[in-house]
This record gives structure tokens, sequence and C-alpha cells, in this order.
């Protein structure tokens, strides 16, 4: 939750033109994965985007899966994730992480947001370009699923990261055990009770676990 003192320091900087939004929704809604120094996040849901896995959008040596939206048919459908304020000498920074991606924007009437305290700069949302390879196996890096889960739990509890496995297209990619050497570079700390909820999860939706692809 953001305090009134900070919404209004964000309205400032927005009016001035120093600061931006981004909506997150996989590994940016783990707070311990941000990079920038922000002026703070808030939960919020942006309509008419849905999440899937997808192959790399760009050549790489080993198939690893990324996780992107893309525009849904139903525009009412409404995705949860994280909406992240960040000042504008940061955009090229993120647009460095986010590579593979490209930055849309987004209509503030499609945000959804807990508290509306009136934010009028511009929003951003990251979608991946196409794959290079349209029908290659690929799989998801368990150390980057385990960020991702783990914000979702932190910011919505438990039911929203059984959300987040029904709501994602294209779960069939296997899960690529690599916590014990994690190759994510965000990767981040879990506790052995988060580990067993996702794996637990995991193994009710039938996704499979591979040590290699």
């Amino acid at each position: 939750m953001i305090d009134r003192k900070t919404q209004d320091t964000i309205k400032w900087a927005a009016e001035s033109g120093e600061l931006f939004a981004y909506f997150g929704y996989g590994s940016l809604v783990n707070r311990t994965t941000h990079r920038t120094e922000t002026h703070g996040a808030i939960r919020a849901a942006v309509r008419g985007w849905r999440r899937h896995w997808q192959d790399r959008s760009y050549k790489a040596e080993h198939a690893i899966s990324m996780l992107s939206v893309k525009a849904e048919s139903d525009d009412e459908h409404s995705l949860p994730g994280l909406l992240v304020f960040d000042q504008m000498q940061n955009l090229p920074a993120l647009d460095e992480r986010e590579g593979g991606y490209d930055r849309r924007v987004v209509h503030a009437s499609d945000i959804e947001l807990e508290i509306d305290f009136g934010f009028e700069g511009p929003i951003f949302i990251y979608e991946a370009r196409p794959p290079v390879h349209e029908n290659r196996r690929h799989g998801i890096l368990q150390s980057y699923l385990d960020a991702v889960l783990q914000g979702y739990l932190k910011e919505y509890g438990e039911n929203y990261v059984h959300r987040f496995l029904v709501d994602t297209h294209a779960f069939h990619a296997p899960v690529i055990r690599d916590r014990h050497a994690p190759r994510y570079s965000r990767h981040v700390e879990t506790s052995e009770k988060e580990r067993g909820l996702f794996d637990a999860l995991l193994g009710e939706h039938g996704v499979e676990h591979t040590d290699t692809l």
C-alpha cells in the first residue's frame, strides 16, 4: 500500500513529466527483483491482456521459456499484477532489462486500482516479440518461476498463486530444476514452506519437471 504522502509525490512527479508506471505480471510482481530506485508500487489489474509462456524471441543457445502477455479477445479479462512507479530517467534501464520485449502503452482506463489517486503519467506493459523457433521444445527456469510465484504469494496470497497457474496459457512447458544452481539472474531466496507450496501446486496442475531439455 502507498501512503497519502507518497501518492501526492507520485502525482506531482507525474504531472512534471518525471515519472512513468509499468505493469508487472511476472517477476516484476516480486519487489525483490527490482533494480531501480522506484517511487513505490501498488497492487493493480489490467484489462484486455493475458499471460502465456513462449520460446525465446531472440537467438539463444538454450531453449528457455519467456513469460509474456498478448492482447485478449475478452476485453474484460482482468490480469492481476503490480503497478510500479519509476523515474523517467530509469526507463532505458528497464528497457534493457526487458530485452526481447516490446514496450506497449496501456490506457489508464484499463488499469484497476484499489485506490485511484489520479496518476496521469504514461503506463507501459512489456510484450515479448514472436519466438524465433515456433515449435521448439522450451522449458521454464525453476529459479525464475520461484521469483514469480513468490511475488504473487507476498502481494496476493496463496489463492493467486493457484490463479497464476490456471490463467497462464501454454503451461505445457516443463520446469527445469535449477534451484541448486539458479540460472535466473535475479533469483530470490525462498523458504522451505514456499518451495513446498509451489511444488505441490505445480504437481496438482500436472506441470512436468525435468533436469535438462
